[in-house]
Protein backbone atom coordinates (compact mmCIF):
# COMPACT_ATOMS: atom_id res chain seq x y z
CA UNK A 1 0.00 0.00 0.00
CA UNK A 2 1.36 3.75 -1.10
CA UNK A 3 0.61 6.90 -0.67
CA UNK A 4 2.24 10.22 -1.62
CA UNK A 5 2.51 13.87 -0.67
CA UNK A 6 3.56 16.06 -3.97
CA UNK A 7 3.90 19.66 -2.99
CA UNK A 8 4.02 21.94 -5.37
CA UNK A 9 7.47 24.21 -5.10
CA UNK A 10 6.34 27.73 -4.97
CA UNK A 11 6.25 28.43 -1.37
CA UNK A 12 6.90 27.23 2.13
CA UNK A 13 5.40 24.15 3.62
CA UNK A 14 2.26 25.72 5.83
CA UNK A 15 -0.58 23.86 7.88
CA UNK A 16 -2.80 22.82 5.24
CA UNK A 17 -0.11 21.09 3.06
CA UNK A 18 1.42 19.83 6.51
CA UNK A 19 -1.72 18.29 7.27
CA UNK A 20 -2.22 16.87 3.89
CA UNK A 21 1.25 15.21 4.78
CA UNK A 22 -0.05 13.94 7.68
CA UNK A 23 -2.53 12.33 6.88
CA UNK A 24 -1.62 10.59 4.04
CA UNK A 25 1.32 9.90 6.15
CA UNK A 26 -0.35 8.12 8.58
CA UNK A 27 -2.49 5.86 5.91
CA UNK A 28 0.41 4.40 4.91
CA UNK A 29 2.07 4.19 8.24
CA UNK A 30 -1.17 2.46 8.86
CA UNK A 31 -1.25 -0.31 6.39
CA UNK A 32 2.19 -1.09 6.68
CA UNK A 33 3.21 0.90 3.36
CA UNK A 34 4.86 3.43 1.56
CA UNK A 35 4.96 6.87 1.91
CA UNK A 36 6.51 8.68 -1.38
CA UNK A 37 7.20 12.42 -1.27
CA UNK A 38 7.06 13.84 -4.88
CA UNK A 39 7.99 17.28 -5.62
CA UNK A 40 5.08 19.11 -8.83
CA UNK A 41 8.13 21.35 -9.72
CA UNK A 42 6.52 21.52 -13.90
CA UNK A 43 6.10 25.69 -12.98
CA UNK A 44 9.63 26.46 -13.15
CA UNK A 45 8.67 30.56 -14.06
CA UNK A 46 7.00 30.37 -9.85
CA UNK A 47 9.31 27.02 -8.45
CA UNK A 48 12.30 27.87 -6.76
CA UNK A 49 15.29 25.77 -4.70
CA UNK A 50 14.40 27.86 -1.81
CA UNK A 51 11.04 26.42 -2.16
CA UNK A 52 12.20 22.81 -2.37
CA UNK A 53 14.78 23.23 0.53
CA UNK A 54 11.69 24.90 2.91
CA UNK A 55 9.91 21.46 1.92
CA UNK A 56 12.08 19.20 2.75
CA UNK A 57 12.99 20.86 5.71
CA UNK A 58 10.10 21.06 6.58
CA UNK A 59 8.69 17.27 6.28
CA UNK A 60 12.15 16.64 8.46
CA UNK A 61 10.92 18.75 11.58
CA UNK A 62 7.81 17.56 11.41
CA UNK A 63 9.35 13.50 11.49
CA UNK A 64 7.18 12.93 8.40
CA UNK A 65 9.89 10.57 7.16
CA UNK A 66 9.39 9.35 3.46
CA UNK A 67 10.30 5.59 1.89
CA UNK A 68 10.79 7.04 -1.40
CA UNK A 69 11.87 10.83 -2.91
CA UNK A 70 12.25 13.37 -3.16
CA UNK A 71 11.02 12.73 -7.19
CA UNK A 72 11.34 15.61 -9.09
CA UNK A 73 9.16 16.04 -12.13
CA UNK A 74 11.37 17.86 -13.78
CA UNK A 75 13.59 14.64 -14.10
CA UNK A 76 10.27 12.74 -16.01
CA UNK A 77 10.11 15.05 -18.92
CA UNK A 78 10.64 12.08 -21.04
CA UNK A 79 8.10 9.93 -19.38
CA UNK A 80 5.73 12.27 -19.80
CA UNK A 81 6.17 13.36 -23.53
CA UNK A 82 5.79 8.89 -23.60
CA UNK A 83 2.19 9.36 -22.45
CA UNK A 84 1.07 12.41 -24.58
CA UNK A 85 2.64 10.67 -27.67
CA UNK A 86 0.28 7.75 -27.18
CA UNK A 87 -2.71 9.44 -26.51
CA UNK A 88 -2.17 11.27 -30.03
CA UNK A 89 -1.44 8.26 -31.62
CA UNK A 90 -4.49 6.74 -29.97
CA UNK A 91 -6.83 9.98 -31.35
CA UNK A 92 -7.06 10.57 -27.11
CA UNK A 93 -5.86 13.50 -27.41
CA UNK A 94 -5.31 16.87 -30.30
CA UNK A 95 -3.70 20.10 -31.19
CA UNK A 96 -5.76 23.23 -30.50
CA UNK A 97 -4.11 26.59 -31.91
CA UNK A 98 -6.86 28.92 -30.06
CA UNK A 99 -6.08 32.57 -29.53
CA UNK A 100 -6.39 33.76 -25.93
CA UNK A 101 -8.61 36.44 -27.09
CA UNK A 102 -10.73 33.40 -28.61
CA UNK A 103 -11.29 31.39 -25.55
CA UNK A 104 -11.91 34.34 -23.39
CA UNK A 105 -14.57 35.82 -25.71
CA UNK A 106 -15.98 31.89 -26.05
CA UNK A 107 -15.93 32.26 -21.82
CA UNK A 108 -18.03 35.43 -21.89
CA UNK A 109 -20.08 34.25 -24.00
CA UNK A 110 -20.86 31.41 -22.56
CA UNK A 111 -21.08 32.63 -19.05
CA UNK A 112 -23.75 35.66 -20.49
CA UNK A 113 -25.82 32.60 -22.27
CA UNK A 114 -26.04 31.20 -18.34
CA UNK A 115 -23.62 28.06 -20.10
CA UNK A 116 -21.09 26.39 -17.98
CA UNK A 117 -17.72 27.95 -19.49
CA UNK A 118 -16.02 25.35 -20.97
CA UNK A 119 -14.07 24.68 -24.23
CA UNK A 120 -16.11 24.12 -27.35
CA UNK A 121 -13.93 21.31 -28.83
CA UNK A 122 -13.60 23.65 -32.15
CA UNK A 123 -10.21 22.16 -32.85
CA UNK A 124 -11.26 18.24 -32.67
CA UNK A 125 -11.24 17.52 -36.01
CA UNK A 126 -8.84 19.89 -37.38
CA UNK A 127 -5.79 17.16 -37.57
CA UNK A 128 -3.06 20.23 -36.55
CA UNK A 129 0.00 19.60 -35.55
CA UNK A 130 0.90 22.27 -33.76
CA UNK A 131 -0.41 24.70 -30.27
CA UNK A 132 -0.93 23.15 -27.02
CA UNK A 133 -2.33 19.44 -26.85
CA UNK A 134 -5.78 18.63 -24.99
CA UNK A 135 -7.32 15.85 -24.28
CA UNK A 136 -10.27 14.47 -26.01
CA UNK A 137 -12.72 13.96 -22.95
CA UNK A 138 -15.74 11.94 -23.61
CA UNK A 139 -19.02 13.39 -24.68
CA UNK A 140 -21.57 10.96 -23.32
CA UNK A 141 -21.46 9.25 -20.30
CA UNK A 142 -20.82 9.93 -16.55
CA UNK A 143 -18.03 9.42 -14.01
CA UNK A 144 -18.43 8.20 -10.52
CA UNK A 145 -15.98 7.94 -8.05
CA UNK A 146 -16.11 6.60 -4.12
CA UNK A 147 -14.14 10.02 -2.21
CA UNK A 148 -13.34 8.70 1.05
CA UNK A 149 -14.01 12.21 3.01
CA UNK A 150 -17.05 13.51 0.30
CA UNK A 151 -18.61 10.30 -0.13
CA UNK A 152 -19.96 9.54 -3.88
CA UNK A 153 -19.37 11.49 -6.57
CA UNK A 154 -20.83 11.32 -9.78
CA UNK A 155 -20.76 13.88 -12.72
CA UNK A 156 -21.88 13.64 -16.50
CA UNK A 157 -18.92 14.10 -19.07
CA UNK A 158 -20.79 16.77 -20.77
CA UNK A 159 -20.07 18.88 -17.74
CA UNK A 160 -16.43 18.16 -18.37
CA UNK A 161 -13.31 20.26 -20.32
CA UNK A 162 -11.31 18.77 -22.95
CA UNK A 163 -8.60 19.77 -20.67
CA UNK A 164 -5.35 21.35 -21.68
CA UNK A 165 -2.22 18.80 -21.06
CA UNK A 166 0.59 20.38 -22.78
CA UNK A 167 1.57 23.56 -23.63
CA UNK A 168 2.19 25.31 -26.47
CA UNK A 169 5.85 24.75 -25.62
CA UNK A 170 5.24 20.96 -24.98
CA UNK A 171 5.78 21.14 -21.31
CA UNK A 172 3.17 18.64 -19.16
CA UNK A 173 0.57 20.38 -17.66
CA UNK A 174 -0.35 19.40 -14.07
CA UNK A 175 -3.72 17.03 -14.70
CA UNK A 176 -1.60 15.00 -17.52
CA UNK A 177 1.20 14.72 -14.84
CA UNK A 178 0.33 13.59 -11.57
CA UNK A 179 -1.85 10.68 -13.31
CA UNK A 180 1.12 9.71 -14.76
CA UNK A 181 3.33 9.79 -11.64
CA UNK A 182 0.07 8.20 -9.28
CA UNK A 183 0.54 5.55 -11.84
CA UNK A 184 4.26 4.76 -12.26
CA UNK A 185 4.60 5.18 -8.66
CA UNK A 186 2.20 2.70 -8.07
CA UNK A 187 0.28 5.02 -5.63
CA UNK A 188 -2.90 2.98 -4.13
CA UNK A 189 -4.49 6.36 -1.94
CA UNK A 190 -4.16 10.03 -3.27
CA UNK A 191 -5.03 12.26 -0.33
CA UNK A 192 -4.74 15.82 -1.11
CA UNK A 193 -7.02 19.05 -0.10
CA UNK A 194 -10.11 19.67 -2.06
CA UNK A 195 -9.63 22.38 -4.48
CA UNK A 196 -8.49 18.97 -6.43
CA UNK A 197 -11.57 17.57 -6.49
CA UNK A 198 -12.99 19.44 -9.47
CA UNK A 199 -9.44 17.81 -11.43
CA UNK A 200 -10.54 14.56 -10.41
CA UNK A 201 -13.42 13.21 -12.98
CA UNK A 202 -11.01 14.70 -15.86
CA UNK A 203 -8.14 12.84 -14.23
CA UNK A 204 -10.71 9.53 -13.82
CA UNK A 205 -10.83 9.78 -17.40
CA UNK A 206 -7.47 10.13 -18.79
CA UNK A 207 -6.78 6.96 -16.07
CA UNK A 208 -9.68 5.39 -17.84
CA UNK A 209 -8.41 6.04 -21.87
CA UNK A 210 -4.58 5.09 -20.61
CA UNK A 211 -6.33 1.81 -19.60
CA UNK A 212 -4.83 2.28 -16.13
CA UNK A 213 -6.32 1.18 -12.62
CA UNK A 214 -7.57 4.18 -10.27
CA UNK A 215 -6.38 4.85 -7.05
CA UNK A 216 -8.57 5.48 -4.08
CA UNK A 217 -8.95 9.44 -3.25
CA UNK A 218 -9.38 11.11 -0.45
CA UNK A 219 -9.83 14.88 -0.65
CA UNK A 220 -9.46 17.06 2.91
CA UNK A 221 -11.05 19.98 3.30
CA UNK A 222 -9.56 23.14 3.44
CA UNK A 223 -8.62 25.01 6.96
CA UNK A 224 -10.34 27.98 7.88
CA UNK A 225 -8.73 31.05 10.47
CA UNK A 226 -10.78 31.45 13.51
CA UNK A 227 -12.63 33.96 12.13
CA UNK A 228 -14.20 31.87 9.71
CA UNK A 229 -12.57 33.10 6.70
CA UNK A 230 -9.98 31.22 4.24
CA UNK A 231 -6.91 30.52 6.52
CA UNK A 232 -4.03 33.50 6.14
CA UNK A 233 -1.04 34.86 7.34
CA UNK A 234 -2.56 36.55 10.35
CA UNK A 235 -4.18 33.11 11.56
CA UNK A 236 -1.59 30.64 11.03
CA UNK A 237 -0.76 30.25 7.65
CA UNK A 238 2.98 30.35 7.76
CA UNK A 239 5.84 28.61 7.17
CA UNK A 240 5.35 25.53 9.59
CA UNK A 241 9.48 26.35 10.71
CA UNK A 242 7.84 29.45 11.89
CA UNK A 243 6.11 26.93 14.44
CA UNK A 244 10.11 25.81 15.66
CA UNK A 245 11.19 29.39 16.10
CA UNK A 246 7.73 30.29 17.83
CA UNK A 247 9.09 27.75 20.65
CA UNK A 248 6.21 24.63 19.48
CA UNK A 249 7.29 21.26 19.47
CA UNK A 250 7.07 19.08 16.63
CA UNK A 251 4.76 15.99 17.63
CA UNK A 252 2.29 18.98 19.17
CA UNK A 253 1.96 20.46 15.57
CA UNK A 254 1.36 17.07 14.62
CA UNK A 255 -1.45 16.30 17.63
CA UNK A 256 -2.93 19.61 16.99
CA UNK A 257 -3.15 19.51 13.02
CA UNK A 258 -4.41 15.91 13.12
CA UNK A 259 -7.30 17.33 14.77
CA UNK A 260 -8.43 19.60 12.28
CA UNK A 261 -10.82 17.81 10.57
CA UNK A 262 -10.28 14.48 12.02
CA UNK A 263 -11.50 13.09 15.55
CA UNK A 264 -11.26 9.92 17.87
CA UNK A 265 -14.17 10.82 20.25
CA UNK A 266 -13.58 12.73 22.75
CA UNK A 267 -9.72 12.15 22.54
CA UNK A 268 -7.70 15.12 22.30
CA UNK A 269 -3.92 14.78 23.22
CA UNK A 270 -2.76 11.59 21.26
CA UNK A 271 0.85 9.84 20.75
CA UNK A 272 2.14 9.22 17.37
CA UNK A 273 1.45 5.54 18.08
CA UNK A 274 -2.00 6.32 18.70
CA UNK A 275 -2.48 8.62 15.45
CA UNK A 276 -0.97 5.91 13.62
CA UNK A 277 -3.20 3.30 15.09
CA UNK A 278 -6.42 5.41 15.23
CA UNK A 279 -6.30 7.24 11.86
CA UNK A 280 -9.19 6.25 9.21
CA UNK A 281 -9.47 8.45 6.40
CA UNK A 282 -13.45 7.87 6.19
CA UNK A 283 -13.46 9.78 9.48
CA UNK A 284 -11.80 13.03 8.08
CA UNK A 285 -14.76 15.78 8.62
CA UNK A 286 -16.29 16.79 5.42
CA UNK A 287 -16.69 20.38 6.93
CA UNK A 288 -13.32 22.70 6.76
CA UNK A 289 -11.74 22.93 9.47
CA UNK A 290 -11.10 25.99 12.12
CA UNK A 291 -7.35 27.65 13.65
CA UNK A 292 -7.60 27.96 16.89
CA UNK A 293 -3.86 29.31 18.05
CA UNK A 294 -5.04 29.31 21.87
CA UNK A 295 -5.91 25.43 21.46
CA UNK A 296 -2.76 24.64 19.65
CA UNK A 297 -0.56 26.71 22.95
CA UNK A 298 -2.48 24.58 25.04
CA UNK A 299 -1.49 21.34 23.92
CA UNK A 300 2.55 22.30 23.03
CA UNK A 301 2.42 22.73 27.00
CA UNK A 302 0.79 19.72 27.24
CA UNK A 303 3.86 18.03 25.46
CA UNK A 304 6.06 20.49 27.25
CA UNK A 305 5.45 19.08 29.97
CA UNK A 306 4.72 15.15 29.53
CA UNK A 307 7.35 14.84 26.72
CA UNK A 308 11.01 12.47 27.43
CA UNK A 309 13.41 15.01 29.00
CA UNK A 310 15.76 14.10 26.38
CA UNK A 311 13.44 14.58 23.57
CA UNK A 312 12.24 18.14 25.22
CA UNK A 313 16.19 19.32 25.12
CA UNK A 314 17.10 17.89 22.08
CA UNK A 315 14.39 20.34 20.44
CA UNK A 316 14.87 23.28 23.05
CA UNK A 317 19.01 22.99 21.89
CA UNK A 318 18.24 25.29 18.82
CA UNK A 319 16.76 27.55 20.66
CA UNK A 320 19.74 27.91 23.34
CA UNK A 321 21.87 28.45 20.54
CA UNK A 322 19.88 31.18 18.64
CA UNK A 323 19.96 32.81 21.77
CA UNK A 324 23.90 31.56 22.56
CA UNK A 325 23.53 30.14 25.69
CA UNK A 326 26.14 27.67 26.55
CA UNK A 327 25.13 25.26 29.20
CA UNK A 328 28.53 23.58 30.05
CA UNK A 329 28.61 27.18 32.14
CA UNK A 330 26.37 26.60 34.43
CA UNK A 331 24.14 23.86 36.38
CA UNK A 332 23.26 20.57 34.47
CA UNK A 333 20.71 21.34 31.92
CA UNK A 334 18.36 18.12 32.60
CA UNK A 335 17.89 19.92 36.04
CA UNK A 336 17.06 23.46 34.38
CA UNK A 337 15.03 22.09 32.12
CA UNK A 338 12.91 20.08 35.18
CA UNK A 339 12.19 23.02 36.92
CA UNK A 340 10.62 25.25 34.10
CA UNK A 341 8.78 22.69 32.14
CA UNK A 342 5.66 22.83 34.52
CA UNK A 343 5.42 26.81 33.88
CA UNK A 344 6.92 26.94 29.78
CA UNK A 345 4.04 26.90 27.42
CA UNK A 346 6.86 27.33 24.43
CA UNK A 347 10.12 26.22 24.25
CA UNK A 348 10.94 30.43 23.71
CA UNK A 349 9.50 30.74 27.10
CA UNK A 350 11.88 27.89 28.08
CA UNK A 351 14.82 29.12 26.59
CA UNK A 352 14.39 33.00 28.27
CA UNK A 353 13.63 30.99 31.48
CA UNK A 354 17.08 29.06 30.99
CA UNK A 355 19.46 32.33 30.72
CA UNK A 356 19.97 33.41 34.26
CA UNK A 357 21.33 30.14 34.90
CA UNK A 358 23.87 30.41 32.59
CA UNK A 359 24.34 34.31 31.84
CA UNK A 360 25.12 37.40 33.78
CA UNK A 361 23.16 40.69 33.53
CA UNK A 362 24.29 43.75 33.44
CA UNK A 363 21.06 45.56 34.95
CA UNK A 364 18.07 44.96 36.39
CA UNK A 365 14.36 45.65 34.94
CA UNK A 366 13.56 49.23 35.84
CA UNK A 367 10.05 48.96 36.35
CA UNK A 368 10.54 45.72 38.66
CA UNK A 369 13.83 47.92 40.20
CA UNK A 370 11.39 50.58 41.35
CA UNK A 371 8.89 48.12 42.85
CA UNK A 372 10.94 45.82 44.65
CA UNK A 373 14.36 47.32 45.40
CA UNK A 374 13.91 50.63 47.89
CA UNK A 375 15.32 51.55 51.60
CA UNK A 376 12.69 49.80 53.03
CA UNK A 377 14.25 46.18 51.07
CA UNK A 378 17.92 47.17 51.38
CA UNK A 379 17.61 45.39 55.21
CA UNK A 380 15.96 42.58 54.08
CA UNK A 381 18.63 41.82 50.84
CA UNK A 382 21.35 42.44 52.96
CA UNK A 383 20.53 39.89 55.79
CA UNK A 384 19.55 37.58 53.02
CA UNK A 385 22.69 38.23 51.42
CA UNK A 386 24.37 37.62 55.15
CA UNK A 387 22.99 34.79 56.09
CA UNK A 388 23.48 32.69 52.50
CA UNK A 389 26.69 33.77 52.56
CA UNK A 390 27.44 31.50 55.56
CA UNK A 391 25.62 28.80 54.01
CA UNK A 392 28.01 25.42 54.12
CA UNK A 393 25.34 23.43 52.08
CA UNK A 394 23.82 24.76 49.53
CA UNK A 395 20.32 23.29 47.92
CA UNK A 396 16.84 24.74 47.67
CA UNK A 397 16.02 23.16 51.28
CA UNK A 398 18.45 24.90 52.93
CA UNK A 399 18.01 28.17 51.01
CA UNK A 400 14.09 28.10 52.07
CA UNK A 401 15.52 27.99 55.37
CA UNK A 402 17.18 31.01 55.22
CA UNK A 403 14.91 33.00 53.27
CA UNK A 404 12.29 31.85 56.11
CA UNK A 405 15.08 33.46 58.91
CA UNK A 406 15.13 36.22 56.81
CA UNK A 407 11.54 36.66 56.95
CA UNK A 408 11.52 35.95 60.97
CA UNK A 409 14.09 38.51 61.84
CA UNK A 410 12.86 41.70 59.94
CA UNK A 411 9.51 40.34 60.71
CA UNK A 412 8.20 40.47 57.44
CA UNK A 413 5.75 38.24 55.21
CA UNK A 414 7.34 35.72 52.73
CA UNK A 415 6.68 38.03 49.46
CA UNK A 416 8.92 41.14 51.04
CA UNK A 417 11.81 38.60 50.77
CA UNK A 418 10.86 36.75 48.24
CA UNK A 419 9.96 39.46 45.59
CA UNK A 420 13.11 40.99 45.59
CA UNK A 421 15.18 37.79 45.78
CA UNK A 422 13.80 36.76 43.07
CA UNK A 423 14.49 39.69 40.86
CA UNK A 424 17.89 40.31 42.63
CA UNK A 425 18.22 36.61 40.92
CA UNK A 426 16.86 36.60 37.46
CA UNK A 427 17.33 40.29 36.63
CA UNK A 428 13.92 40.91 35.36
CA UNK A 429 11.52 39.41 37.96
CA UNK A 430 10.67 35.71 36.08
CA UNK A 431 11.47 32.94 37.23
CA UNK A 432 9.83 30.10 39.33
CA UNK A 433 10.61 28.82 42.75
CA UNK A 434 12.83 31.17 44.31
CA UNK A 435 14.80 28.59 46.31
CA UNK A 436 15.14 26.19 43.46
CA UNK A 437 16.19 29.27 41.34
CA UNK A 438 19.03 29.86 43.95
CA UNK A 439 20.41 26.39 44.28
CA UNK A 440 20.91 26.33 40.32
CA UNK A 441 22.32 29.78 39.91
CA UNK A 442 24.85 28.41 42.62
CA UNK A 443 25.92 29.90 45.72
CA UNK A 444 28.83 32.94 44.16
CA UNK A 445 26.19 33.91 41.21
CA UNK A 446 23.49 34.52 43.74
CA UNK A 447 25.83 35.91 46.36
CA UNK A 448 26.93 38.46 43.56
CA UNK A 449 23.44 39.58 42.20
CA UNK A 450 22.18 39.86 45.56
CA UNK A 451 25.33 42.09 46.27
CA UNK A 452 24.51 43.96 42.95
CA UNK A 453 21.21 44.57 44.33
CA UNK A 454 22.72 46.33 47.22
CA UNK A 455 24.98 48.43 45.19
CA UNK A 456 21.82 49.45 43.19
CA UNK A 457 19.78 50.68 46.06
CA UNK A 458 22.97 52.05 47.80
CA UNK A 459 23.18 54.30 44.49
CA UNK A 460 20.00 55.92 44.65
Amino acid sequence: MKSRFAPSPTGYLHIGGARTALFAWLWARKNNGQFTLRIEDTDRERSTQASVDAILQGMEWLGLDYDEGPIYQTDRFDRYQEVIDDLLKKGRAYYCECSKERLEKLREDKMAAGEKAKYDGCCRDKNLSSGVIRFLNPDEGRVAFRDHVKGDIEIANSELDDLIIARSDGSPTYNLTVVVDDHDMAIDCVVRGDDHINNTPKQINLYTALNWDLPAFAHVPMILGSDGARLSKRHGAVNVMAYRDEGFLPKALLNYIIRLGWSHGDQEVFSLEEMIDLFDLDNINKAPASFNQEKLIWLNQSYIKSIELSELIQHLQWHLESRSIDVSSGPKIEDVVESLRDRSKTLVEMADGCVMFYQDFAAFDEKQASKQFSSKSQPVIEALHSRLSALDVWNAKTVHGEIQGVCEQQNVGFGKVGQPFRLALSGDGKAGSIDVCAELVGKDRTLARLQMAIDYIKAF
